[in-house]
């Protein structure tokens, strides 16, 4: 029986060439910190370093490698940011597609004094505008999206956003769990002002690293959610002002950033709209094959159209959680049913809370695999 790998939403499988040779690497011939030591070894780990954040800059059209802060994941960096920028008495607009890794913070800091408003998306995951438009109020400071969902795969407008968050002088955030690597995104002609990233996902690199991208302005009125050792300014107990230091206390996951490093390097050889497009001819096959299977109803959008290579299925006569065990037990296919840890985004689809039984691929994936899993999926919900 064969293993078939449909998860690339939960993380990428396999990762890039050369990024398990990079940890090997690094644990077996440098394994040294970085910014505490001036020997060989702990320069060439700092260098690294520095060339994984030129390369984030490289592919985010970002201007500056030290306001790259590293995280262990994208869940932290969202923390950070919104921790960091709201204060009691301001307002921000999130949309109803959003991962819990901005609404548990942002729930967080309700307790606090800062009030949200979830603006509504439409059936298929797609927000409009003039909807956010509406929601802005006086004291709004930032407006914080998800770029694509995570559940079904739809993409938010983030051009026509960013330029109306900068034309009322409103921050831009965005979390690009879903897009990273495999969607483009220009920070400058989107006007984001910070961009929360992960390293396994699209990015194609280990488990355990991530971060964001910040311009200096929104930095410097940050507050860090975490402060320690940075190997700078030693001989003060108060935090450096300046970045990176200023958000990355204490040893980062060097490992995970050498792993980054070849990942990046891999996609910087790769056309990111070409691999974007052979993930979207499999999920266009894909989708195609479960419109003619009985008992199976797609949910989110319905088109190539502003979509990612995420699919969401429901199974108004059986339990997804079932069908996801017997694909993987009976057929070896990896499928992932549940909430997908968004809730919102499940009520705004009608799929709550029985959730669903998600379906991602990448470029990685096969022509022959989207066949074998329609064919699995006739013959269970045949029997």
């Amino acid at each position: 029986m064969p293993k078939i790998y449909f998860d690339q939403a939960a993380t990428s499988f396999p990762k890039a060439p050369g990024v398990g040779d990079a940890l090997k690497y690094y644990i077996e011939h440098l394994g040294v910190n970085i910014n505490r030591g001036t020997y060989g070894s702990a320069v060439s780990a700092e260098v690294a370093v520095l060339e994984t954040r030129e390369a984030l800059c490289r592919l985010f059209n970002f201007p500056r490698p030290e306001n790259v802060i590293f995280t262990l994941n994208i869940t932290y960096a969202l923390n950070m940011l919104l921790k960091g920028i709201l204060r009691p008495g301001d307002h921000c607009v999130v949309s109803s597609m959003e991962h819990n890794a901005v609404m548990r913070p942002l729930f967080q800091l309700k307790e606090t004094g800062v009030a949200f408003t979830k603006v509504q998306a439409d059936s298929e995951g797609f927000l409009e505008l003039k909807d956010i438009e509406k929601a802005v109020k006086e004291n709004t400071k930032a407006i914080v999206l998800s770029h694509a969902s995570n559940v079904c795969g739809s993409i938010l407008p983030l051009e026509e956003i960013g330029n109306f968050c900068q034309a009322l002088g409103i921050y831009f955030l965005i979390d690009s769990a879903q897009t990273a690597g495999s969607v483009p995104i220009d920070m400058a002609k989107y006007h984001i002002d910070a961009l929360a990233f992960t390293g396994h996902k699209g990015l194609l690199g280990p488990q355990g690293i991530g971060g964001f991208l910040v311009k200096e302005e929104l930095a410097q009125k940050m507050e860090p959610l975490i402060t320690g050792g940075t190997g700078s300014l030693s001989d003060r107990e108060e935090f450096p002002p300046y970045l990176p230091d200023k958000f990355e206390a204490g040893t980062p996951n060097i490992p995970g950033i050498f792993g980054l490093q070849a990942a990046l390097k891999y996609l910087e050889q790769q056309d990111i709209v070409g691999l974007h497009e052979q993930a979207l001819k499999l999920t266009e096959q894909f989708i195609s094959g479960v419109k003619n299977i009985p008992g199976i109803k797609l949910i989110g959008p319905q088109t190539l159209e502003n979509r990612t290579s995420v699919v969401s299925l429901d199974f108004p006569e059986k339990d997804s959680g079932i069908i996801a065990y017997q694909l993987d037990k009976d057929y070896g296919i990896m499928a992932r049913s549940g909430l997908h840890c968004a809730p919102s985004a499940h009520q705004t689809l009608g799929t709550y809370p029985q959730g669903t039984l998600r379906f991602s691929f990448n470029h990685f994936n096969t022509a022959e695999q989207i066949d074998y899993a329609l064919t699995s999926l006739q013959k269970l919900l045949r029997n």
